[in-house]
């Protein structure tokens, strides 16, 4: 599920090493600091998948950890990372403030090392904090720029949750566009299906179902969130598949 999404195996220091040559970035990621700060990547990695998974307690717990570990070894580039996996949480918890504190602090700091690995996720979180803060000019440009580094780097795997987010956000405008956030969840659920990625699918269907169930249409809306609600055999203690359960439980 997302951890597979995030292709990444920990027990293979070298197939990481050469991840960032295939995802793309003005500059790759050196070899020599994935192996090296391995204990600092396995955390990094660790960490985002619990983002991912909505198990925000121990993201932060792993995250401080992070932090704290790259201070200790001087390694600056994992500690920038750090902070913005931080962003995120803080963006996903309602603390959009603090998020867009984070956040600026870490991308100045990771950008100076010339890599755009993971910056299409951390872009639409940042995305996300700014339309909550009213900033939607700054949520719209944070899109922008994430959908250009997932072009320009090749990092698809999120693809569907910019496409997600464009129509979360989009329904947060004071002149709200139905038909153009239902438009960026069709995309989403379509990305996600061609990708196989079904956590994406679920999160783009459940967005959609929301839409549906604010316009009357609670049969439409369950039967498009049942099918890939019932697709999952595990992982039931995951935010996302609690949420979809809820939902369902709503729309019955």
């Amino acid at each position: 599920m997302i951890a597979h999404d995030l292709a990444s195996d920990a027990s293979d220091e070298r197939a990481f090493a050469s991840a960032p040559l295939l995802v793309g970035g003005t500059k790759p990621i050196p070899a020599f600091r994935l192996v090296r700060f391995g204990p600092l990547r396995r955390i990094s990695t660790t960490a985002m998948t619990h983002i991912l998974c909505g198990s925000f307690a121990t993201a932060t717990a792993l995250t401080n950890e992070l932090v704290a570990l790259a201070d200790e070894k001087g390694a600056s580039f994992w500690k920038a990372y750090g902070m913005m996996h931080q962003g995120c949480v803080l963006a996903m918890t309602g603390k959009a403030p603090k998020a867009d504190q984070m956040f600026t602090s870490g991308f100045n700091a990771l950008r100076a090392t010339g890599t755009t690995l993971y910056m299409p996720c951390h872009l639409s979180l940042l995305a996300v904090a700014y339309a909550k803060l009213g900033r939607s000019n700054d949520a719209w440009r944070c899109l922008g720029e994430a959908t250009t580094t997932m072009e320009t780097g090749g990092e698809r795997w999120f693809e569907a949750e910019i496409h997600r987010t464009a129509g979360e956000i989009e329904l947060m405008e004071p002149e709200l566009d139905a038909a153009k956030a239902e438009a960026y969840f069709e995309r989403a659920r379509a990305v996600a299906r061609k990708q196989r990625a079904k956590s994406w699918e679920l999160r783009a269907a459940m967005s959609m179902a929301r839409l549906r169930r604010g316009q009357g249409k609670r049969n439409e809306a369950r039967e498009l969130l049942a099918p890939i609600y019932g697709w999952f055999t595990e992982g039931f203690d995951t935010l996302d598949l609690k949420q979809a359960k809820a939902l369902l439980y709503e729309l019955a």
